[in-house]
């Protein structure tokens, strides 16, 4: 081969050269932009996760310090494992939400919590147009799940009004004396407790109340 062909040849072949290496680059920015894009969805993710389950439980807290005020009055216990009169703490989704560099949007329901972070970050520049102002935006719902059955207590049977014997102003023995409160047997999640008015040992929030992201 002549030296002029080799030189034809090779000056035919450094466009080619030119052409897959611009090709590999573009390839290579790609990536990246994408890679940027799944980071930035990934932050919006875990910013909702986070608010969601935060929120959640502030009002697991919450019901279950009602059910210790009210823990001598099994009447109000159905109501309060049933999350009825639990507040909006949404406060606490948009806190975490802050906390993890998103903004974000709270829908509370009964035991649930769902929210939508929105990354205050952008993707950043990359060869896609319009990711230097794109955020990622994620959904996440969070439940709050009652642990514990109980039995409610049989109603007492009423005392027969004792039959006058005569002795005017006489009391009956046991008259004014307040009956021992009984409560019922709670069982939560396979633990029982058996709860004593005079010495009471109580479940922590966390045996009460399950929070959980739902699926």
């Amino acid at each position: 081969m002549t030296p002029a062909r080799r030189r034809g040849d090779a000056g035919q072949a450094f466009p080619i050269y030119i052409t897959v290496v611009a090709g590999l680059l573009f390839l290579a920015f790609a990536y990246l932009a994408v890679g940027q894009a799944g980071v930035n969805r990934g932050d919006a993710q875990a910013a909702a996760d986070a608010a969601a389950l935060a929120a959640a439980q502030e009002t697991r807290d919450q019901l279950a310090g009602d059910w210790v005020a009210d823990v001598l009055d099994p009447t109000k216990w159905d109501d309060i494992f049933d999350g009825v009169g639990a507040g909006n703490d949404c406060w606490r989704a948009y806190q975490l939400a802050e906390a993890n560099e998103a903004t974000a949007t709270c829908n509370p329901g009964i035991m649930r919590y769902t929210v939508e972070a929105r990354t205050k970050e952008s993707v950043g520049d990359s060869i896609v147009p319009g990711t230097e102002d794109q955020h990622s935006r994620a959904r996440a719902t969070a439940e709050i799940e009652s642990l514990c059955t109980f039995d409610p207590l049989p109603s007492p049977t009423p005392t027969p009004t004792p039959t006058p014997t005569g002795d005017e102003g006489g009391e009956e023995p046991g008259d004014g004396e307040t009956p021992p409160v009984q409560l019922p047997v709670l069982d939560c999640d396979g633990g029982t407790w058996t709860l004593d008015p005079q010495n009471l040992h109580l479940p922590e929030p966390q045996d009460l109340f399950d929070v959980h992201l739902a699926a």
